[in-house]
């Protein structure tokens, strides 16, 4: 399966669930959620409200943006599922949580997080490297949070194991301000390579 962006409704937010020791962190949370109903754009979320993951939430919630989260059941006591949203799905279990928020968005973005953030974000650029789907990803380098991942991602290109053709395809951000304006560019790239009848495995970033 190539499942292809046309158009940019609802995005994805990989986060922690901690607010982390930088408070740019939080501020990046918030800007991302007020930006993202400011655009019209659905947040899709894990349903939690702890951490940067309810900053988030109740920022696009609380500017009239429309949130859905999905949580597992287990985890509603732990990560406070949120409350006040349009659409909260409690599902059975985490991979259900997360395919769920896959076939619910449209593209990704990771804010800084703990291992479950990496895990949900080296999913998506692992399927979107696999030729999966080619629905855009962002980093936010807020602070260089993600620097370390980077430079890892550069070893392993170094080291032979991203070979070419298999290029892992992310858009990396510093500034909140730019995720959203990089997303639209992204999905009409897409668009314009399906329009100039072109295949390749992603979308070009």
């Amino acid at each position: 399966m190539n499942t292809k962006t046309t158009r940019l409704k609802n995005v994805c937010v990989y986060c922690g669930s901690g607010q982390g020791r930088n408070p740019a962190y939080g501020e990046a949370a918030e800007l991302l959620g007020k930006a993202l109903a400011a655009a019209d754009l659905r947040l899709v979320y894990g349903g939690g409200n702890i951490g940067l993951m309810g900053l988030v939430a109740r920022a696009a919630r609380d500017a009239g943006g429309a949130v859905t989260g999905i949580i597992p059941a287990f985890l509603s006591k732990r990560e406070i599922k949120i409350t006040g949203i349009d659409e909260l799905v409690v599902v059975d279990n985490m991979h259900e949580r997360k395919m769920m928020m896959y076939e619910r968005s449209d593209a990704f973005v990771a804010l800084p997080g703990g291992i479950g953030t990496l895990e949900e974000l080296v999913e998506q650029l692992t399927w979107a490297q696999l030729g999966h789907h080619r629905k855009p990803i962002v980093l936010a380098n807020v602070d260089g949070f993600w620097s370390p991942f980077l430079s890892l991602l550069e070893h392993m290109r170094e080291e032979t194991f991203i070979r070419h053709g298999l290029d892992v395809r992310v858009i990396v951000v510093d500034q909140v301000q730019d995720i959203i304006p990089r997303l639209e560019q992204a999905v009409r790239d897409n668009l314009g390579d399906e329009e100039d009848g072109e295949n390749g495995v992603a979308a070009k970033f």
